[in-house]
């Protein structure tokens, strides 16, 4: 796959040649959530005499994908963020309008962290987390020992590592990614043949590494449901609570970014509201029946020309959205990992929190074209990381995952339309 050019503006995809990826439906994993809960009900209320056998037996098989699920996270990062960086550059020497719409791109995404940090914690005071149901995770699932809060003086040290190999090695997300973004960049400054090998070697750890997490991932429905099973067995329906709950906020608080499409389309693109409601209509009743922004890029198209947006703009335009462009991405994989820290009572400083939005735009870039489970685990493991947060919570939520995605869709492909429509507007 190929990144949108002016000559080959047809293509989403990105630079990555992605390989058959295992996996199973969303709805198996769900499934398994839903069958663990219930079998762990009814262990905690039928049959508690069996509560240490599934501590034995069932748990560990849900630590064991945990680990492997873990185990993938840093690398994966690294070498998805090395090509989206290498074809985000690629791009920004395209032209005007290429770099226009990086422009674009990167201040929304902005915007979007920046809604997570100011959002959610608001949300989480007026709607806190049921203390019952809480405590039910915590005690259920890898107990968080929060790392001491740095400082200014010693955040700043901690951007640039010693070390990049001992940094992965101990989870210190931000300078690695910081490092490898830097790396990214100066692999751009090289002959060709050397840019060529280095690009290719890590376009092929990629595709290895994602072939990896989709046989992980191809285990989700046995993972969650031994996970599931143990919480619910220790907790009872405390934890279903707790998923409500969180499914809760995480609407809420993305919704924030979907809202804010509508006004940057009025405000920049300068589009009448009503026209632009009634052009995202259908666009948006397509990405809700697919959540996939790829399958909605004709009726993204479409819309362009209902609202008025040239040709040439939307059809080169449209597909580098598609393929490097996640309005909602930051807003609502920073919610997960600020939710989490709420809901182990990890303190966020401002250095930390200044820490997740820089990994939450980067990685954001690094997360294109893939499959929701893949990209949810890529993404929000990263931000997590950085704010010394637990990441075992994420083998549960992944598996609620289907409503803020369609959350995550619909917002996606609304910001599309407008952005194109804003970059049509400041180049006539």
């Amino acid at each position: 796959m190929t990144l949108p050019t002016p000559e080959n503006s047809s293509d989403s995809k990105s630079n990555v040649a992605l390989p058959p990826i295992a996996q199973v439906p969303a709805m198996w994993t769900f499934i398994g959530l839903v069958g663990g809960l219930l079998g762990g009900l009814a262990v905690a209320f039928l049959a508690p005499q069996a509560l240490p056998l599934v501590e034995t037996w069932v748990k560990p098989v849900g630590e064991m994908w945990l680990r492997a699920l873990q185990a993938t996270i840093v690398p994966l990062v690294a070498a998805l963020l090395f090509t989206g960086v290498t074809q985000t550059v690629a791009m920004a020497s395209a032209g005007a309008m290429a770099r226009r719409s990086l422009g674009m791109f990167l201040g929304v995404l902005s915007f979007s962290a920046l809604t997570a940090i100011l959002v959610t914690p608001v949300l989480l005071k007026l709607l806190p987390i049921p203390a019952e149901a809480g405590a039910a995770l915590r005690t259920s699932l890898a107990a968080a020992e929060a790392g001491p809060v740095p400082g200014v003086a010693e955040f700043l040290r901690s951007i640039v590592p010693t070390n990049v190999i001992d940094a992965a090695a101990n989870d210190r997300m931000l300078p690695m990614i910081l490092f490898v973004a830097v790396f990214a960049l100066a692999v751009g400054r090289l002959a060709g043949a050397q840019r060529e090998v280095m690009t290719t070697f890590f376009a092929a750890l990629a595709s290895a590494m994602l072939v990896m997490i989709g046989w992980v991932l191809a285990l989700a429905p046995i993972g969650v449901f031994a996970l599931s099973m143990a919480v619910a067995a220790s907790s009872g329906t405390a934890a279903i609570g707790a998923l409500a709950h969180y499914v809760l906020i995480l609407l809420l608080t993305g919704s924030v970014v979907l809202v804010a499409g509508y006004v940057f389309a009025v405000a920049i693109a300068r589009q009448p509201l009503g026209a632009f409601v009634r052009a995202m209509l259908p666009v948006q009743t397509i990405a809700l029946s697919t959540q996939s922004s790829l399958a909605s890029l004709p009726a993204m198209l479409g819309a362009c020309g209902r609202l008025g947006v040239r040709e040439t703009t939307s059809e080169f335009v449209m597909p580098l959205a598609v393929a490097l462009f996640r309005a909602t991405s930051p807003v609502m994989n920073l919610a997960v990992a600020i939710y989490v820290a709420n809901l182990y009572g990890v303190p966020l400083s401002p250095m930390l929190m200044v820490s997740a939005w820089i990994v939450a735009i980067l990685v954001s870039l690094s997360s294109v074209s893939l499959p929701g489970s893949i990209s949810f685990v890529a993404s929000v493991g990263p931000i997590a990381i950085a704010m010394n947060t637990p990441i075992a919570p994420l083998a549960l939520l992944v598996a609620v995952e289907v409503l803020p995605d369609l959350l995550r869709t619909v917002g996606n492909v609304t910001f599309d339309v407008a952005v194109t429509a804003a970059v049509d507007r400041r180049t006539r």
